[in-house]
This record gives structure tokens, C-alpha cells and sequence, in this order.
């Protein structure tokens, strides 16, 4: 008579055998750790070929090497689909001529708190408003002190008018001083576009009360920082929802910062580097059940046959992959349903002419549960693993961007790894141990800590390709977040040289950085007494371990920072993506460009 441990096992037998007949390759290797030869008989080998995927409406399908772009076509889980939607296509030009003689929808006045003080008979001392308020009959000095306008930062006030040019005026509040910063003139154009958009104006300029108060040297970065901040402003991502509003802004001036081909190229730049932060943002907010490894890839794609006079394509599937012997990153996607897709664009410039070599390597986990050690519990905020993906937004929306700016002298490597970190009988387990590319081997104590994991290869991948400088970005680590909060990501680099130059980049772009240490101390929670490291380190300075783990991948000939950019990859409020990184990454190229 059997047992019931007998029966049990019996039972097991027979639903493997049954298993085994459906799919053989489930039980082949998770990664491509080194075993012992007696290890790799075929009886025991479990393979890193693409895993069976799973079709949007719960079906399952066998991949093979099908192409991304096939993979992709497939309809999402839930039927969901992107609609059409129209991104702003706002033409600006610099004027200069008096405020009075523009004639279009609305007239969008920047003013400081100092702009609005009054004479002792109640009128401005400011010249422009004084001139306007005389034009107006006095109107906008009442409606000022109606809506209690005192030009503080965020401040608006809109008047409808007849008989003008323009058939509305706004006066925009800047603070106490004139825009000094790429963020500052950002924030004014993001409140011209919100004013533009409740009148549904079809035209629009911006004028400052107070000229002078801008410095000449900024006028050219003041003029793009808000064009830029206009068209993100009137940018909302409504692919999801079954109404979207139009956007009727379609041409705005900006009058007093100069004029001429100079001004008019950065206002285009601004442009072009607002699709890719769009772009970005797009990315980021696409749901998991849509935005798969698979679609990432064929985005990515696109990307090079829009432009396809300096960029090139190469997609990798899992054999490739298994050629090059990445275990690292293939032991995370081993799990999932949807096979991993390594996705590498490569910028080169028109002329062929290069004198520097770059990459730029973005962590691109479509979604991360955690795998076996799952988040959980309050703060884990497994809902918005969508956005660890942000790396790579970042990444593909400055190649979007550069493939319309098309710096010369410059090649550039645009690199990620795509795949989900998901919980199946194929997936990495805690404790296994995984071998990189670069033959090093990792025990994983940490299913949850699996970007680093991705980018290790990745990231041995990008020195492969000759280049003199990396930059990696990844929503790595809580511990970054908790030390520089939302809107401040944590840089790590050994090269001063390069932290130099990414500074002054986000000195343009407005975006916030902060250079955290790599303390090699910290390194010794990292060892491991099987393999030549674990994945992670204790709770007490996360982000620096993280960033020294990824150092055990780079060249050491090759200049290289690792960007940990967990908070201001999502904003709370607006429970939306920001596009963080792409600005400051395009300013590093160019500026690597023109040196």
C-alpha cells in the first residue's frame, strides 16, 4: 500500500512527465554558472533559451527567435491599447518688437514681486506694465489688485479684452527675480502653457516686464528653458484614457531675448529635446501589460529607422545572448513570460567623423515584482514597477532627441537589457548563483535586487564596444531615495573629470544631481564565501554597495558614473513619469560634441 508520501511523489512524477512532453526546455539551466562537468548532463541542465511567452489573453505561445516587432504587434494584456494622441507641435520664434504691436490670442506678461510696486498715485513705476495699464484704460492695475496678483512664483491672472491686438492678457508671476536658471524659465513656460491652454489660445507671447533683469549671457539658455517648459507644459499623457483634450497652442513668441539664427536654432533644440523627454515620459507611464520587453525593443527600433542616417539597430534574443555569456542579466528574465530582448542603438554621425567614443546604459526591468524575495508590505510600492524601466526611458528619449539635434563628432552607444523580474518554477531563486559575461560570479542573497544583475552585463557589453566614457542610469535603490529624497538623483563616479562635465550638463537642463561617495570600505558586506560577490549588502548604505557592485563591470581604462535615479523618476503628485535624465544626458553629448 502506498503512503501518502508515496502517492505525493507518484503524482509529481506523473504531472512532470506530462510537463516535460509540453515543454522540455523548462527544465534547462536558469544561468550560465559554472558547474562541475558531472552538472551538465542533459538530464539536469535547465536552458536560458527564450522561456514559453504568454499570449495577452492568457494563452500560451512558443516565442523562438521571433522579432520584436512581432512580438510586439501581439495585443496586450486586458485588450489594452494606446490611443493616438497628438503631442504638441508648437512652432516659436524670437521677436524683437514692441509688446504692443504683437497681435494673436493671448499675452503672456512675466513679472517679479518688484515689477508691480506703484507710485503714489496707484500706477506702475514699471515701464512696460505702465504702457500696457495705459493701453488698457487702467485695467490691469484693477484686475491686479481684484485677484490680490502680487508676481509671486506660480501666480497668474488672465484678462479678456476687445479692441486690442491680443484678445487676452496674462500677467505671470516670477518671484522676486528674473528666471537665473534652466528650471526657472522652465516653470514660466509650463504656467504660459497652463494659461494657454484654459483659454484654448491658438497663439501666444511672452514678454518680461523687466527685461534688463536677465542676464545677456543667459538670454539663449532663458529663451530654450521656456519654450521647453511650454511645450512639457501642455503635454498631457491621455493614451490611456477615453478622452483626451486638444491642444490648440500652436505658435508662441518670445519677445526681448534677441533674435536672429542663433536664438531661433535654440529655440529648435528646445523642441527636439522635448520630444525626447515626451518620449520618455510615454515610455515610463505605459503599463507593464503593454510596454513588454518586446515593444521596448520595437520603440527602440523605431528610433533608428526614423533616423536612420546615424543610427543603426541590433536587437539580441536569448541565444545571442547565451553566446555572449550573460548569465547575470538572463538569470533575472528566466522567470517571465515575456523573453528578454538586449537592445543596443548606435548613434554615428553623418560625416563619419569621431573623435569620441560614449555610452549610455539604462536599466530597463519592464516590471519588477521582486521575484521570490516579492515586495511587499506598506512603501514597496510594487503598483508603480512599471517605472523601472526609467533607465532606459532616459536613454531612448536622448536618442530620440540627438537623432533630431545630429551632433557631429561624436559616436554614441545607446544600451539595455530588457526583461521582467517575475516569480515562476523557471525563475533565479535566492542563493543561486549566476556568471557574468566578464566570467565573474554572483550569489544572488536578493531575488529583489535584480537591476544591478541586468546591468552588469550590460554594462560589460558597453566597454566591449570601444568607448572612452559610460554613464549607467537606473531606478536602483529606496536607500538613494531615502537620502536625497524625490527630486535629487544620487551620482557615483571615480572620475572627477566626468562628474565635472555632467554637473555643468545638468546645470543647463535644470535637472538635480548630487555625488554620493564610493566608499570601497563599504565593500567588504558584498563579499561572498561561494562566489566572488552577492547581488547586495545590508540596509546601511544601499546605493553606495550598489554602485560598487556595478564598478566589478566596467573596464577600468574606461571613465564611467552610475546615476541612481529611483526618486525623481516619478512625480507623487501628478502620478505621472518626468523624463528625468534625458535633458542632462543630450547636453553631455553635446558637450563631448563641441570639446
Amino acid at each position: 500500500m502506498a503512503t501518502a508520501a508515496s502517492t505525493s511523489a507518484a503524482t509529481a512524477a506523473v504531472l512532470a512527465s506530462r510537463l516535460l512532453r509540453r515543454s522540455p526546455r523548462l527544465l534547462r539551466r536558469l544561468s550560465l554558472s559554472r558547474a562541475p562537468p558531472a552538472a551538465l548532463s542533459s538530464s539536469s541542465s535547465r536552458s536560458l533559451v527564450a522561456p514559453l511567452a504568454r499570449h495577452p489573453l492568457g494563452h500560451r505561445a512558443r516565442m523562438g527567435h521571433t522579432a520584436a516587432a512581432a512580438a510586439a504587434a501581439e495585443p496586450a494584456l486586458g485588450l489594452t491599447k494606446p490611443n493616438a494622441v497628438e503631442t504638441p507641435q508648437v512652432t516659436f520664434s524670437a521677436k524683437d518688437i514692441e509688446f504692443s504691436e504683437w497681435k494673436g490670442d493671448i499675452l503672456a506678461v512675466a513679472v517679479t514681486e518688484k515689477d508691480l510696486s506703484k507710485d503714489s498715485s496707484s500706477k506702475f513705476e514699471n515701464a512696460v506694465l505702465k504702457k500696457l495699464d495705459s493701453q488698457l484704460g487702467g485695467l490691469l492695475s484693477e484686475a491686479a489688485a481684484e485677484e490680490d496678483f502680487t508676481g509671486k512664483a506660480g501666480q497668474s491672472v488672465v484678462l479678456r479684452l476687445a479692441g486690442q491686438g491680443f484678445k487676452r492678457v496674462s500677467l505671470i508671476g516670477l518671484g522676486q527675480n528674473a528666471p537665473s536658471t534652466a528650471a526657472a524659465g522652465r516653470g514660466l513656460g509650463e504656467s504660459v502653457a497652463s494659461v494657454a491652454k484654459a483659454a484654448q489660445a491658438s497663439s501666444a507671447a511672452i514678454v518680461f516686464a523687466s527685461p534688463s533683469g536677465i542676464q545677456e549671457e543667459f538670454k539663449l539658455t532663458a529663451a530654450a528653458a521656456i519654450a521647453s517648459g511650454t511645450v512639457l507644459g501642455l503635454y498631457e499623457d491621455s493614451r490611456y484614457k477615453s478622452e483626451s483634450k486638444k491642444v490648440h497652442l500652436k505658435q508662441v513668441d518670445v519677445i526681448g531675448l534677441g533674435s536672429g539664427p542663433e536664438v531661433d536654432q535654440k529655440l529648435k533644440y528646445a523642441n527636439d529635446l522635448s520630444s525626447g523627454v515626451i518620449f520618455g515620459r510615454e515610455l515610463v507611464n505605459s503599463p507593464a501589460n503593454v510596454l513588454t520587453p518586446a515593444v521596448l525593443a520595437e520603440e527602440a527600433s523605431k528610433i533608428a529607422s526614423t533616423y536612420s542616417d546615424v543610427f543603426t539597430a541590433t536587437i539580441l534574443d536569448v541565444e545571442k545572448c547565451k553566446e555572449l555569456k550573460m548569465g547575470s542579466y538572463l538569470g533575472v528574465a528566466a522567470a517571465s513570460a515575456n523573453p528578454p530582448h538586449f537592445i543596443h542603438l548606435c548613434y554615428k554621425p553623418t560625416d563619419g567623423n569621431v573623435k569620441r567614443k560614449l555610452a549610455i546604459v539604462g536599466k530597463g526591468l519592464t516590471f519588477d515584482s521582486g521575484g521570490y524575495n516579492i515586495k511587499t508590505g506598506p512603501g514597496c510600492s510594487i503598483e508603480l514597477m512599471k517605472f523601472d524601466m526609467g533607465g532606459s526611458a532616459a536613454v531612448f528619449g536622448a536618442a530620440k532627441a540627438l537623432g533630431q539635434i545630429k551632433p557631429p563628432g561624436v559616436e554614441v552607444h545607446f544600451i539595455v537589457a530588457a526583461c521582467e523580474n517575475m516569480i515562476s518554477g523557471t525563475g533565479m531563486r535566492p542563493g543561486d548563483i549566476v556568471t557574468a559575461s566578464n566570467g565573474k560570479t554572483i550569489e544572488v542573497n536578493n531575488t529583489d535586487a535584480e537591476g544591478r544583475l541586468t546591468l552588469a552585463d550590460a554594462l560589460v557589453y558597453a566597454c566591449n564596444q570601444g568607448v572612452d566614457k559610460i554613464i549607467d542610469l537606473a531606478t536602483l535603490t529606496g536607500a538613494c531615495v531615502v537620502a536625497l529624497g524625490p527630486s535629487i538623483a544620487g551620482i557615483f563616479t571615480p572620475s572627477d573629470e566626468l562628474a565635472k562635465e555632467v554637473t555643468a550638463a545638468s546645470e543647463v537642463s535644470g535637472e538635480k544631481f548630487w555625488r554620493l561617495p564610493l566608499e570601497e570600505s563599504y565593500w567588504e558586506s558584498m563579499k561572498s564565501g561561494v562566489a566572488d560577490m552577492v547581488n547586495t549588502g545590508g540596509r546601511q548604505g544601499g546605493s553606495i554597495t550598489a554602485a560598487l557592485f556595478l564598478k566589478q563591470f566596467v573596464d577600468e581604462k574606461v571613465q564611467w558614473m552610475h546615476i541612481d535615479m529611483a526618486g525623481p523618476v516619478w512625480n507623487d503628485k501628478k502620478r505621472a513619469a518626468t523624463g528625468f535624465g534625458v535633458s542632462t544626458l543630450v547636453e553631455w553629448v553635446l558637450k563631448n560634441s563641441s570639446s
